[in-house]
């Protein structure tokens, strides 16, 4: 089973490696240049996330106990996300805001739709994709509230004033929750051609979040990968310490099963890609971005089949 997991890590990394090297291509030819990909992130931001949210709502099938477990998996992905917060409060401190934001940003949000879904599916089958889909939407909401924080931050202030109602309901993550959520509960279909297009720009995220980071990978150091000390620390505290102690806590509190292994998975993601894409719409460092996603899903070939392992214990 090990084994398999490996593989199955193996293989996702591996296809994230080959879009981003579709865009790594691309640069170099020049004829869809990083400048250009900044251009796409807002795209991405309004159109395309809000898509996947509304559409992994569309695909699960209602009942109660799906429900609850939807809900207990969400608090889950939340409080991922606080711990991760904590932990990487004492760190990056003596860093300038444009490096110290994206580090931050890379401790504490994972590449929760791409790495863990399809890992959810071979593991545990379908009810572990619907779970870790509320981990999905967890870092939605975190990521375009708290994580707009984090990304905006200056040099004069190292954290952004509280954000207001408005700015916590007004973002695009949430309002394709709160749209998603009671398409949910009351079992809504759409239209055949709506759905299709929901779904058809949803399938755009993870091809066009790598093509976008490849092309700054090719305009960043690439030496810099296995040198830079703050990848490892990213590494120890976002795919080691973090998953340890979710899971640990979940077995506490009494999850088993699928549901701990399917929080487990979406606990031990390694960095989002969408760093870089946050990193590009606040101005700050795309190329540190960059380096650290493609060091932490790399990595994440060996991390993830020990955290999935540590569940099945």
């Amino acid at each position: 089973m090990f084994l398999q997991n490996m593989l199955t890590s193996g293989t996702q990394v591996l296809t994230l490696f080959l879009l981003a090297g579709v865009g790594f291509a691309a640069d170099k030819l020049g004829f869809y240049t990083a400048k250009t990909a900044k251009a796409t992130t807002n795209l991405i931001f309004y159109t395309v996330t809000p898509s996947v949210i509304i559409n992994s709502f569309l695909k699960m099938e209602y009942s109660v106990e799906n429900l609850r477990y939807f809900f207990i998996a969400l608090a889950c992905g939340m409080c991922t996300h606080f711990v991760g917060m904590a932990l990487c409060a004492p760190f990056f401190r003596k860093l300038p805001a444009y490096r110290r934001s994206v580090y931050k940003f890379a401790c504490i949000f994972g590449n929760m739709g791409y790495m863990c879904l399809p890992l959810a599916e071979k593991v545990v089958g379908t009810q572990g994709v619907f779970l870790c889909s509320s981990a999905v939407v967890s870092y939605n909401i975190v990521a375009f509230t708290y994580g707009i924080r984090v990304m905006s931050a200056s040099d004069d202030q190292k954290e952004k004033p509280k954000l207001g109602l408005k700015s916590l309901i007004l973002n695009p993550g949430v309002i394709a929750v709160l749209i998603g959520l009671p398409l949910y509960i009351f079992s809504v279909k759409l239209p055949a051609p709506l759905a299709d297009a929901l779904s058809g720009i949803g399938s755009l995220n993870s091809p066009l979040a790598m093509i976008i980071l490849g092309t700054y990978i090719a305009n960043s150091d690439f030496k810099k990968l296995f040198t830079q000390k703050e990848h490892y620390l990213i590494l120890l505290l976002k795919q080691v310490c973090m998953p340890l102690i979710m899971i640990t806590a979940y077995r506490l509190l009494g999850l088993s099963g699928t549901v701990l292994t399917a929080c487990g998975i979406s606990a031990s993601a390694p960095t989002a890609a969408n760093t870089v894409m946050f990193a590009a719409k606040y101005e700050k460092d795309t190329a540190a971005a960059s380096q650290a996603v493609a060091f932490g899903t790399l990595m994440a070939v060996v991390t993830m089949p020990f955290m999935i392992a540590y569940t099945k214990i």
